[in-house]
């Protein structure tokens, strides 16, 4: 059973204020001094109308802010002298909603109309007709529910915003403690699972010498120990990884270079050596180290040319970016969050990274990945 504060429908609270706006002008205005005949009949049906348009101040709040003023204007011209609740109530839903331009622009018209009108019909000196004007649309009570509709826009934007930041902060959680697991796995089983496969090498290297028979248990440790190693950097990767997007890899490298053209920069990209399978761990790493030092080259370095080279070595792949911003040995910039996480990405696949000024001007960044081959 929900125990919690009962909530009445929107749907049914826009009838219920409806139908009391109406039921209050119309008691009102007949209540009082009112006109005879086919005017009294007309003025009714503009005072229940009014109320009545509020049915639609959620959905059209501007239309039903015209629709009361109209009304007000209306009725009074019959020769009611009510107040125009309807359309306070339309001003406090329409400010709510954020419309408070037409909100004081159609408030204007109406204060300017309503005395015209006023004067128009009725008899007395104007000095009479304008006070009795006035009385239909109290100055006060318009600025009143003004105040209120705004005060209230407010206080739901506020209301949003903590939300907001509520399940930013609540998402952010979640990502530190992701990277504190895979920083985690990665302390406590890279080391382990690195001197298993290094000292299994060095057996079957040692026996190959000697001419003596591998033992298959030893080849076994052997071929376990590189495949522990990929799956574990790919479980990092997975861990690491907060993108929503489709993983982009060394395929999308040129379409960054044109991007990084279309800024005004003079990019290149020269690709090296004899191209074979990555990982797609590296293929994501070397991608978001040449995005990251791109877009750090085209906000931050004030730098014209760019250079981006990939090299495909045996057992490795490199990633060289240079570019001749005003970077300088003696006036290094501070790393940044990019910096640090492209780091702990090259670190998680156990490569390196080297990035700095450069020695005349401008900067680098070097990054060497290993790739496991199988034999």
């Amino acid at each position: 059973m929900d125990t919690g504060r009962f909530r009445v429908p929107a749907g049914a609270m826009d009838w219920a204020i409806a139908i009391s706006v109406a039921a209050l002008l119309l008691g009102t205005g007949l209540s009082g001094q009112r006109p005879d005949g086919e005017r009294e009949l007309l003025g009714a049906v503009l005072l229940a109308a009014g109320g009545i348009a509020l049915l639609a101040r959620r959905r059209a709040p501007t239309a039903v802010l015209g629709v009361t003023g109209a009304c007000a204007v209306g009725y009074a011209a019959m020769g009611f002298e009510v107040l125009a609740v309807s359309y306070l109530v339309a001003v406090y839903g329409a400010v709510r909603a954020g419309r408070r331009a037409s909100t004081v622009a159609t408030s204007v018209a109406l204060l300017a109309v309503l005395p015209l009108t006023a004067l128009a019909v009725r008899d007395g000196p104007p000095r009479e007709a304008f006070a009795q004007a006035r009385n239909v649309l109290e100055i006060a009570w318009l600025i009143a529910a003004f105040a209120a509709g705004e005060a209230l826009r407010q206080a739901e934007r506020r209301a949003d915003d903590a939300e907001r930041t509520q399940e930013e902060t609540a998402q952010r959680r979640a990502d530190e403690e992701r990277l504190h697991i895979a920083r985690e796995l990665h302390d406590s089983l890279t080391h382990q699972i690195s001197i298993i496969k290094v000292q299994s090498e060095v057996a079957v290297h040692l026996a190959r010498r000697r001419g003596e028979e591998v033992p298959e248990a030893l080849l076994a440790i052997q071929t376990a120990g590189r495949e522990a190693t990929r799956e574990l950097r790919a479980t990092l990767e997975a861990l690491r990884n907060d993108d929503t997007s489709p993983p982009h890899s060394l395929e999308h490298v040129p379409d960054l270079v044109e991007r990084a053209r279309s800024m005004g920069l003079d990019a290149t990209l020269t690709i090296g050596g004899q191209r074979h399978d990555v990982p797609d761990a590296v293929g994501r790493t070397a991608y978001r180290i040449v995005q990251e030092a791109l877009t750090n080259t085209a906000r931050h370095a004030h730098a014209t040319t760019a250079a981006v080279r990939i090299e495909y070595l045996p057992e490795a792949l490199t990633i060289q970016v240079d570019d001749d911003g005003k970077a300088t040995p003696e006036n290094a910039p501070a790393p940044g969050l990019g910096l640090l996480g492209m780091r702990e990405r090259v670190t998680a696949l156990g490569g390196r990274l080297r990035a700095q000024p450069r020695t005349d001007h401008g900067f680098t960044v070097q990054a060497e990945l290993p790739v496991e081959r199988t034999s």
